[in-house]
């Protein structure tokens, strides 16, 4: 039989008191700094900043140094107030960096608005290659350019037997070429914001303005461009910074009167302080322009109060229209295709047998075998390879821990570090190297009292400072879609930050991460303008060897390591995007298990 207990009285209930030992399940907080610490921020960020402030701000600090030593005043005087070479040089380069954004913007929205906007024949195949330009290297891009339409191109050539003329037909040089390489190797900066931004545009608010009487021209200038202003502000600052750091296509086209092929020639005579000066002047250059175009693009809101269905493209029906349009599918085919497709074609010719015929008249596939089985030309593989790895480790430790502190932390500088980080960015690659050059040739604390210029280490230290912008923007950008509660969670069933940290937000971060590490990988890989400066003899990378291959005629070995480089891109570019639509999903399964 049973009994029921009885109820306690009040009497005989102990107290409730708060016990001084903690649970033996649960760890107790030990003493001193932890997550919850208003110094923990600072912890945290202090060697981040060090970082930062030892190779990026410090080696500034050093060329401007250096430019106002020895000769400093004589230097600066010939920008400020001469008219030779050096108020020439910048005058050519904020030109060609003028028209680059101007023609790639021209192109770039052409091609999303006809894309995006409009079905007609062969729109599919241009948008599976619409992109293959920014698989390109920049030393290969001006380089099958120069193969394809200089004066002892292909194009030329062929147009020159075909109309049986003394000289090559219609071909490009100077000013002219680089801005023709620049337009196709940059229009898809234009391309991909102006894309994104038409997909996601409301297409009432087009319609309304429309329904309400105004024409074609005040649309596009009253709706269609302030909506795209933020899309076109950033494409221009991309296509601006990477015109003004151009020193490839200045190099193959003979312009040697621009700010990095000046620097260029400073450094190779041995005048490193006008160098320097060069290199201040463009840094302050591109800075401002950073700053003027966000400055800007802040000025007023962009964004759209309406909430229409997505667009459409519009059927072409007009027969002429479609036939026209399949004419021209097929033009942009060749044109997109024709640069690799040279690359591909020179590789397999044999060295010194490309003279003044149309294309190469021997062909052999002894370049790839001489570049894998010969040390001494299997050795720019493996540099490459070797210091672009070690530059990529460094971006993503350094990289994401910024991102997380930017992104989650509360504490002063914020800003500035967000600032600091981007900051080399802006840096043109000849403007790292010659900070590089000013802050290593002799030892500091930043480098543990060793001389670095002439050493392996140099070349993935510029790396780092290069590419370390691109793991940074792309671990920001998971970590803001992230919520921040799953941490949280995560701390307050006890782990610790670290632990949280690592089993949680880098998880969910991973393939974020993993898209940011692979394209600081592959630009390593094809790094040419900050390696042509601090390279020696044994740290040559593969771009500085097809440099060197160039001059010394032999085309084909130059074009197998091309295709080498392109290969490995395109393997990057498809493994990125199956680690992005990795991370949708990711993001989709937080979300239902948040």
């Amino acid at each position: 039989m049973s009994t029921i207990p009885a109820t306690p009285s009040a009497a005989t209930v102990p107290p409730i008191t708060e016990d001084p030992t903690p649970p033996s399940g649960r760890r107790s907080r030990r003493p001193g700094l932890n997550a919850n610490s208003r110094w923990f921020p600072y912890v945290l960020v202090f060697p981040l900043a060090l970082v930062l402030f030892g190779y990026v701000v410090q080696p500034m600090l050093a060329t401007f140094g250096e430019s106002v030593g020895v000769d400093g005043p004589a230097n600066w005087a010939s920008f400020l107030t001469g008219d030779g070479v050096a108020r020439s040089a910048l005058v050519t380069s904020l030109l060609i960096s003028a028209a680059s954004v101007l023609l790639c913007g021209v192109v770039g929205v052409a091609m999303a608005f006809l894309l995006k906007r409009f079905s007609f024949p062969g729109r599919r195949i241009i948008e599976a290659i619409i992109l293959v330009p920014a698989a390109l290297p920049p030393l290969i891009g001006a380089i099958s350019f120069q193969l394809l339409y200089s004066e002892t191109g292909i194009l030329p050539r062929a147009l020159q037997q075909l109309f049986g003329t003394e000289n090559p037909v219609l071909p490009f040089s100077g000013i002219a070429g680089v801005l023709v390489v620049h337009t196709f190797t940059m229009y898809p900066f234009f391309y991909l914001a102006t894309s994104a931004a038409l997909v996601g545009m409301d297409p009432s608010v087009e319609e309304a303005a429309y329904n309400l009487g105004a024409g074609r021209v005040r649309v596009w200038r009253t709706v269609l461009l302030p909506m795209l202003t933020p899309a076109l502000v950033s494409a221009s600052l991309l296509v601006f910074m990477t015109s003004l750091a151009s020193y490839t296509a200045p190099l193959l086209f003979g312009v040697d009167r621009t700010m990095t092929m000046q620097i260029y020639i400073n450094r190779t005579n041995g005048d490193l302080p006008m160098a320097s000066t060069y290199a201040s002047v463009l840094a302050v250059v591109s800075v401002l322009f950073l700053l003027g175009m966000r400055w800007y693009e802040g000025r007023r809101s962009y964004r759209s109060q309406s909430k229409g269905v997505a667009s459409h493209r519009r059927e072409l029906t007009n027969p002429f229209a479609r036939w026209l349009a399949l004419l021209a599918s097929l033009l942009a085919v060749v044109v997109l295709l024709a640069p690799v497709a040279t690359i591909a074609l020179v590789a397999f010719s044999r060295d010194g047998s490309w003279t003044t015929e149309v294309i190469p008249s021997g062909y052999t596939t002894q370049n790839f075998v001489t570049i894998f089985s010969d040390p001494d030309a299997y050795r720019p593989i493996l540099n490459s390879l070797q210091m672009s790895l070690l530059a990529t480790v460094g971006c993503v430790v350094v990289g994401v821990l910024i991102a997380y502190a930017v992104r989650r932390l509360d504490f002063r500088g914020r800003g500035l570090l967000d600032v600091a980080v981007m900051l080399a960015w802006a840096l043109p690659g000849t403007v790292v190297a010659i900070n590089l050059i000013s802050a290593f040739s002799t030892g500091n604390a930043f480098s543990f009292g060793q001389v670095l210029i002439g050493t392996f280490w140099i070349m993935p230290l510029a790396y780092f400072v290069r590419f370390l912008p691109l793991v940074f923007r792309s671990s920001s950008a998971t970590l803001a879609q992230l919520d921040p509660s799953l941490e949280e969670a995560a701390r307050n069933l006890g782990a610790s930050w670290w632990r949280a940290f690592g089993t949680v937000t880098l998880r969910l971060m991973l393939p974020g991460v993993l898209a940011g590490a692979l394209l600081a990988f592959v630009n390593g890989v094809g790094e040419f303008v900050a390696s042509v400066l601090i390279y020696t003899s044994e740290t040559a990378p593969i771009s500085v060897e097809i440099n060197n291959r160039m001059y010394s005629f032999e085309v084909g070995t130059a074009a197998a390591y091309g295709m080498l480089q392109v290969v490995l891109i395109f393997v990057v570019m498809v493994v990125s995007g199956r680690l992005q639509n990795g991370g949708r999903a990711a993001r989709e399964g937080v979300k239902w298990t948040a």
